[in-house]
């Protein structure tokens, strides 16, 4: 029976005219001829659009006109949630996902510090300084199967992306940058161009000191005493064991941090790089030494 089946099937397709523009038409049913209007005794007299008025003579009033009446947006007052959202700090998401992705691409070298120079130039996140943008998020999406061990700094960084990382034996940084610092840190080659000394990076502001000095939060002006004690707290809170990162290998990697005042990894404020001769100026000046080294 199938096989009749398709046989007159064929058959009644062969027998049918090749599908082509002239002989397209809609469905019987699906297009309706519309009302004629306007058109005093053959179409009506109002148009369908009534008597008179605003509505007939289309004179519609803005949107929000209440007739004069006083507006609702004029009625309702300002309230303060929205008191100085032109200068709130903003952080771009990183989740562990994203970052397990980029080292399994071999965009981000986990054996190196990961701050955000190689974030920017992993096509990891996209920070704009001038955005109101103050650096990096490290969020906890794809904690269950991030299996790297790296030393990464970022800005903020949420409890169970820390635990994720730490768990692996690895280490985060949390880390403020003034925006003239972020802007050198994600376009470095851009500044050493420029022929201009590495700058100071500048501490926290007043409202930032408390986050950035807590060692819950791994902030890079923590005590480290307490920043290893916050680090075995956290590992019995979550279940797992702490590994020993002092018997680890990569044991120097891990402990690199960056001082305060530095921006780039290995290369100290107030050095020049030439990067048409490929070599490093280093200041030799006293008053010099003694400005970039406070």
């Amino acid at each position: 029976m199938s096989g009749n089946g398709g046989n007159k099937a064929l058959e009644l397709l062969r027998s049918l005219p090749r599908v082509s523009l002239s002989n397209l038409r809609p469905s019987p049913g699906s297009k309706k001829l519309e009302k004629r209007r306007g058109r005093g005794r053959h179409g009506g007299r109002k148009c369908g659009r009534g008597h008179k008025g605003e509505r007939q003579r289309g004179n519609r009033p803005r949107l929000g006109f209440e007739g004069g009446q006083t507006p609702f947006y004029l009625v309702i007052p300002k309230y303060g949630f929205n008191d100085g959202h032109s200068l709130r700090r903003q952080y771009q998401p990183l989740s562990l996902q994203r970052l397990q992705y980029l080292i399994d691409l071999g965009r981000v070298d986990p054996t190196q510090p990961i701050d955000l120079t190689q974030l920017v130039n992993a096509r990891g996140v996209t920070v704009q300084p001038r955005k109101r943008d103050y650096g990096v998020q490290l969020v906890e999406e794809g904690a269950d199967i991030f299996s790297a061990k790296v030393n990464i700094e970022v800005q903020r960084a949420s409890e169970l992306a820390v635990a994720a990382i730490e768990k692996n034996g690895g280490v985060v940084t949390t880390s403020f940058y003034d925006p003239r610092s972020l802007d050198i840190l994600c376009k470095p080659v851009i500044f050493f161009l420029r022929g201009q000394p590495i700058p100071k990076r500048m501490l926290p502001p007043e409202d930032l000191v408390r986050y950035y000095t807590d060692a819950q939060n791994r902030g890079y002006l923590a005590d480290p005493s307490k920043v290893a004690e916050a680090r075995l707290e956290l590992a019995k809170k979550y279940g797992y064991v702490l590994p020993d990162i002092t018997k680890d290998e990569l044991f120097t990697m891990l402990s690199t941090r960056k001082d305060p005042r530095q921006i780039f990894f290995g290369l100290a404020p107030g050095w020049i790089i030439n990067l048409a001769d490929k070599k490093i100026l280093k200041p030799t000046d006293e008053g010099l030494l003694k400005y970039y080294s406070s």
